[in-house]
C-alpha cells in the first residue's frame, strides 16, 4: 500500500513504538498464526458453533484489514483508533469462541490479541500526541 510517508513522518509518536521494521515480522507471524488457528477451527468437528466461529474469524478480519487505509490513507487518527479498539474486541470474541471448539487454537490467537492490544495503546498515544 502507497501512503503519504511525510504526513506519516510529521507524526509525533511516543517513546515506546517500536521501529518501523519490527511491523512486518510481527505481522507475518501473527497471520500465520491466525491462519494456522482458523485451520484447526475448520477441521474441527462441526457443530453449530463453528458457523459463528467463521463469521467472527472474518469479521475481525475485514476490520483488520480496514485500518491501515483508515489511517494511512484518510490520515484519520481518531477512526483508526476506534477501529483499533473494534479489532481487540472482536478478536477476544473470536479468541474465545475458538478456545470453545479447540484450545489450541484458541492460544494461537493470544500473541494477536495481546498485539491488538499493544496497538490500540500505541494508536490511542498517536492520537494523544497529535490531535488531542
Amino acid at each position: 500500500m502507497h501512503y503519504d510517508k511525510d504526513w506519516y513522518n510529521s507524526l509525533i509518536k511516543p517513546k515506546f513504538q517500536p521501529p518501523a521494521w519490527v511491523f512486518a515480522p510481527a505481522w507475518t507471524l501473527l497471520y500465520i498464526l491466525m491462519l494456522v488457528s482458523f485451520g484447526l477451527i475448520l477441521t474441527a468437528q462441526f457443530r453449530l458453533i463453528n458457523i459463528l466461529a467463521y463469521l467472527l474469524f472474518i469479521a475481525q478480519l475485514v476490520i483488520n484489514l480496514s485500518w491501515s487505509p483508515i489511517f494511512f490513507k484518510e490520515h484519520n487518527l481518531r477512526k483508526a483508533f476506534l477501529c483499533s479498539i473494534l479489532l481487540t474486541l472482536s478478536v477476544f470474541v473470536t479468541m474465545l469462541i475458538f478456545f470453545y471448539i479447540s484450545k489450541f487454537a484458541g492460544i494461537l490467537f493470544l500473541p494477536y490479541l495481546f498485539w491488538c492490544i499493544f496497538a490500540s495503546i500505541l494508536s490511542f498515544e498517536i492520537l494523544e500526541l497529535n490531535e488531542w
